[in-house]
């Protein structure tokens, strides 16, 4: 699985929808979840949940990526 692009695109869905946001700011591991559109082994769906947290906040995705990838 491409984390990054399942990040970007999870990120661009929420950003697009205010009820998305409100959702994800809710329950980030449900929203993620619903919107990854395939089954995200636990594990990996933490650091997902972390990077959508990070470029929602306007952090350095990159950064945080491979400080995921490392941990995988």
């Amino acid at each position: 699985m491409d984390i990054k692009k399942k990040i970007d695109e999870i990120v661009n869905k929420i950003k697009a929808d205010p009820k998305l946001m409100k959702s994800f700011a809710d329950d980030p591991v449900k929203t993620v979840e619903s919107l990854a559109g395939v089954d995200i082994p636990d594990d990996i769906e933490g650091k997902i949940v972390t990077g959508v947290k990070a470029a929602l906040a306007g952090g350095k995705l990159g950064g945080v990526i491979e400080a995921a990838k490392k941990l995988i």
